[in-house]
């Protein structure tokens, strides 16, 4: 099994919560568009005025699915 890489987008501000579940859905219809090998997605609040929204891709995938989506950062993902 490849590494898995956890892609992250940071929102910021008041409605980053929001902003963060509505940007949840759009990777959601990313996956199913593209037929990613992993469909894990989710958002999470890190305090009142920062969340991210997040997905998971192979590591060999990451390059293509980083380029067309630009998170702003990834890091290894462990489960």
């Amino acid at each position: 099994m490849s590494r898995q890489i956890k892609l992250l987008w940071d929102f910021r501000g008041p409605a980053a919560l929001k902003t963060a579940e509505h940007h949840e859905k759009h990777l959601k219809e990313f996956i199913a568009m593209e037929n990613t090998v992993l469909n894990i997605t989710g958002f999470k609040e890190i305090n009142d005025m920062h969340s991210i929204a997040f997905m998971v891709v192979e590591e060999k995938e990451m390059i293509s699915v980083r380029d067309m989506l630009k998170p702003h950062r990834g890091e290894v993902y462990t489960p």
